[in-house]
């Protein structure tokens, strides 16, 4: 009889519960998740998972501004998968961005996932480092619900502004325009600016800039004065009146030397805006750009052997502080790279400083260390040009200012005056890291009190004063942060909706109001004063700060704004009239019905229509000639025209039947050496005539 055998069943060992951390985007996750190891999973929520509704206000203006959130559109898979992930894990923390969007976006996410606020569970980081995450993890909090009040009243605000007044627009002028808080600022600034502009009545005035010598050495000096008092040259009589009274064969007498040592000092670290404005001028980077390429070596970059790694601190500050540890390591690399003559302040010794997990921090590497050579080879070509700001900035930051030495020469002859200035680099402290290219010498000879200086010329020059220059993308910015108008975080966005909007376009890098532009922006000058009130408006961030602080209480600062406001809206639904953007004749007939043609105004821009619009739909583009033959077919013009990007580029007026396309613009006539068309290419100071082939190009042109 056989027998049976036992088998020992083998029973499944469950894995262990892992912690479930969620932060915002995809690539952040994975950076993190390599610090934290094993026991952690780290999950991406892609931005916020609940908001107000689009279809209607969502807000309860009679129980106290009680917002309706519900979820967002085509994020019902990512909740599904962030609840099922949260039951599993032994905990949950939410490590969304450290300022108030980020402190939002984590409440969302304890309401969607049924955790309690008030638990341990909130870690923030000013920077994607291993030191900094781990450190993180050791001191959790609650959600800071001053922070989510704040943000919470900032979105209410901008959803009654917009949720308002839009209507009113789409019902007296046109569907698809839309109005908001610092929007309304930012075209009111570009509008006040045109107007001053168009106001602008030209003075003339004249200098005499003069060449000095002394033995074989010549020096620039320019008209100053009479009797030793300042003297304007309003038109060339007075020029004249000058010239005649000096003897240009006679010596003239020094009879002022001034031997000066000046230091320049480094600017402090970037912020936001700061970044956005220095990006724009130095790199020619659009603020969107700017923010699209921090936002990258903030999340995480990978770095060879390194892996990924966080390379910037969080891109989002007003402040310009730096921590302890962060001004040892510059202070450490200064020595070792530059000298101890160039660092400012002697390496401090210290553990992890109180507050390391404070968010008003400037923006700076991660590690100096990395400089932007060392990564070049991992980084894009945006990537690398930011990231080597942003580190130059900060090292010159912590660097000796630059001293120079200065001369200022007075010269006189017959009550006459004369000035020179001259400057030589002593010492070139932070400049050695980040200087902007205009420190040069200018050296003066060795000149004494009572020495004796000719004229080698004089050369009389008419000017006439030039208007206030438009708004490019960094001095809106700068102004908008000067008035307390806005945050760091609302600046891009502001300006990427009154784009989009066709309030503003660009030309030449600067703003330029359009005509609906103007329209909106009359009708909220006219109707809503305070939205387009400076003062009005920054003492309200400055309301949403004290929300911040735990000063004010959200609601009271809603309901003190929006008890006027709601007035308004009303006065200006029963006065305002309709108001009719009357369609030009284009001088032509359609050529589908036969009816004439007209120009409309569209969401981006002019465009023609039949006029029987909408019994014909028969539209065209607006085309500007610029008065050139096709250098490809010889048979169409070449017209300007505009990328999905709204760049400027050319084309032949026959395409597609021919496909000539050139980003620069052709001038009608070929390059004597090979006969390839020649372009116009802007340069700085003006344009300059070139073979795009690279054998060919003419003196560049103001």
């Amino acid at each position: 009889m056989a027998t049976k055998t036992k088998t020992k069943s083998k029973t499944k060992r469950k894995a262990p519960q892992k912690n479930l951390v969620i932060v915002e985007s995809p690539a952040k996750a994975k950076t993190i998740e390599k610090y934290l190891g094993r026991s952690y999973k780290v999950v991406a929520s892609k931005g916020h998972v609940r908001d107000l509704p689009k279809s209607k206000m969502g807000v309860d203006i009679e129980n106290d501004y009680d917002p309706h959130y519900i979820s967002i559109r085509g994020k019902g898979d990512t909740i599904k998968e962030l609840k099922s992930a949260a039951k599993k894990a032994k905990k949950v923390y939410l490590a969304a961005d450290p300022d108030r969007e980020g402190e939002s976006i984590a409440w969302h996410l304890s309401h969607v996932l049924d955790l309690d606020p008030d638990d341990k569970n909130r870690v923030v980081f000013n920077e994607i480092t291993k030191d900094a995450v781990k450190e993180s993890f050791k001191n959790p909090r609650g959600i800071d619900m001053n922070l989510v009040d704040a943000q919470q009243a900032r979105r209410i605000l901008d959803r009654l502004v917009g949720y308002s007044i839009s209507p009113l627009l789409w019902q007296k002028v046109k569907k698809g325009l839309s109005a908001g808080r610092v929007q309304s600022i930012a075209l009111w600034l570009i509008i006040q600016r045109e107007r001053e502009i168009e106001n602008f009545e030209p003075q003339e005035y004249w200098t005499i800039d003069s060449k000095f010598k002394k033995g074989r050495a010549q020096f620039a000096a320019s008209f100053y004065g009479v009797k030793g008092k300042k003297k304007e040259l309003p038109n060339n009589e007075a020029v004249e009146k000058i010239l005649g009274q000096i003897d240009k064969d006679a010596p003239f007498d020094i009879t002022k030397v001034t031997r000066k040592e000046r230091k320049r000092q480094p600017q402090a670290p970037f912020t936001t805006s700061t970044l956005q404005q220095e990006a724009n001028r130095k790199l020619n980077f659009r603020t969107r750009r700017t923010m699209m390429a921090a936002q990258q070596l903030y999340e995480g970059i990978n770095i060879g052997k390194e892996g990924s790694q966080g390379l910037i601190t969080y891109m989002r500050t007003d402040s310009t502080r730096i921590s302890a540890i962060a001004k040892h390591e510059a202070s450490t690399f200064i020595h070792e790279k530059y000298g101890a003559e160039y660092a400012a302040t002697k390496p401090i010794k210290g553990k992890m400083p109180e507050g390391a997990q404070d968010a008003h921090e400037a923006i700076r590497p991660t590690s100096v260390f990395r400089t932007p050579q060392s990564l070049k080879e991992y980084l894009n070509n945006d990537q690398f040009k930011l990231y080597q700001l942003i580190w130059s900035r900060f090292m010159a930051s912590q660097m000796t200012p630059a001293v120079m030495d200065t001369m200022a020469v007075t010269i006189e002859q017959n009550d006459v005056i004369f000035k020179a200035n001259g400057s030589k680099m002593k010492f070139d402290g932070f400049l050695k890291v980040y200087g902007d290219g205009k420190e040069k010498d200018n050296i003066l000879p060795d000149l004494d009190e009572g020495d004796e200086v000719k004229l080698a010329n004089t050369n009389p020059d008419q000017h006439f004063t030039q208007p206030p220059a438009r708004y490019s993308e960094a001095t809106l910015i700068k102004t908008l942060e000067e008035n307390g108008v806005g945050r760091p975080s609302t600046y891009s966005p502001t300006l990427e909706t009154i784009q989009k909007r066709y309030y503003v376009k660009l030309v030449g890098r600067r703003f330029e109001p359009t005509e609906l532009g103007e329209i909106v922006n009359d009708i909220i000058v006219k109707y809503f004063p305070d939205v387009v009130n400076v003062d009005f408006t920054a003492n309200l961030e400055g309301d949403l700060d004290k929300v911040e602080d735990g000063i004010e209480d959200w609601v009271k600062v809603v309901d003190s704004f929006y008890k006027p406001f709601s007035e308004e809206v009303d006065s200006a639904t029963e006065k305002m009239e309709k108001i009719q953007i009357k369609d030009e004749p284009a001088g032509f007939d359609c050529d589908i019905c036969g009816a004439p043609m007209v120009i409309k105004m569209g969401r981006y821009g002019k465009f023609y229509a039949c006029s029987r619009f909408p019994d014909c739909r028969n539209t065209k583009p607006i085309v500007k000639e610029i008065g050139v033959i096709c250098p490809k077919c010889h048979q169409g013009q070449v017209i300007e025209r505009k990328s999905k990007k709204n760049r400027i580029f050319y084309g032949c007026s026959r395409f597609p039947d021919c496909d000539f396309v050139s980003w620069d613009k052709p001038i009608g006539r070929d390059c004597p050496k090979d006969g390839h068309f020649l372009v116009e290419k802007k340069v700085k100071g003006g344009v300059q005539v070139v073979c795009p082939n690279g054998d060919y190009e003419e003196e560049a042109q103001k």
